[in-house]
């Protein structure tokens, strides 16, 4: 018999591929971990003196909305969170090499850093490289769940 004389079995859904399971785990973990980290950063730096360094503050905050959405995409799994966090670490991507090209060619606009300066190397460089693990991950994840 084959799989035409079956039609239940040709007709079952595939299960949804999840984003968070495997390596999407460590993906997990650490936009997790960067989320509050950088929550709580901009939380402390605004307490402290929004004024004195505006515009890194809320390039901070914008990193730690840009984390959160990316860990819930993973958490949330699918094939519409997968698009979006890829959406999301593209532009996270694209923040952290502008951000860190123009804290170096500008160091005076950076009163304080942020996540993103100087390419985050502040944070292990973890910044620039997530992003792009990110992506290969979410690639890999479409090609499966086809």
């Amino acid at each position: 018999m084959s799989d035409t004389e079956h039609p239940e079995v040709a007709a079952a859904p595939k299960p949804p591929f999840e984003l968070g399971t495997g390596p999407g785990r460590v993906l997990v973990w650490f936009y997790g971990v960067f989320t509050v980290a950088a929550a709580s950063r901009t939380i402390v730096e605004m307490a402290r003196g929004f004024d004195r360094a505006p515009l890194a503050y809320t390039l901070s905050a914008v990193a730690a909305l840009v984390y959160g959405f990316i860990t819930y995409s993973l958490v949330r799994g699918g094939e519409k969170a997968r698009r979006a966090a890829l959406v999301c670490c593209a532009a996270e991507l694209l923040g952290v090499l502008v951000v860190g090209a123009w804290t170096l060619a500008d160091p005076a606009a950076f009163p304080d850093a942020t996540v993103w300066s100087d390419f985050g190397m502040g944070y292990l460089f973890i910044p620039v490289i997530l992003p792009v693990t990110g992506m290969i991950w979410l690639r890999r994840a479409k090609t499966v769940a086809v």
